[in-house]
């Protein structure tokens, strides 16, 4: 997941609950296209507290990329050239 670019800011008041726990209400969420089970990290500003998405990691994004094995004669003759 890709965290959108906003070019607005948007501002709302949340409540602490029972064990210390916020809810992010539904719009936020979808405008920011986080879901049930996403990571966020909890990060301590100068000017307050920010929360953003966890990128995901190198294990969870590993061998996504299906690219095929090029062999270096097609690439020779992709360019023109002979082996």
């Amino acid at each position: 997941m890709g965290i959108p670019r906003l070019e607005w800011e948007y501002e709302v008041e949340i409540r602490i609950g029972n064990k210390g726990r916020i809810t992010l209400p539904l719009k936020l969420r979808t405008l920011l296209g986080i879901r049930e089970g996403d990571s966020l990290i909890i990060e301590i500003t100068g000017r307050g507290i920010l929360l953003r998405p966890k990128g995901a990691s190198i294990e969870e994004t590993w061998g996504v990329a299906k690219i095929p094995k090029v062999e270096i004669e097609e690439i020779e003759e992709a360019l023109g050239r002979e082996a």
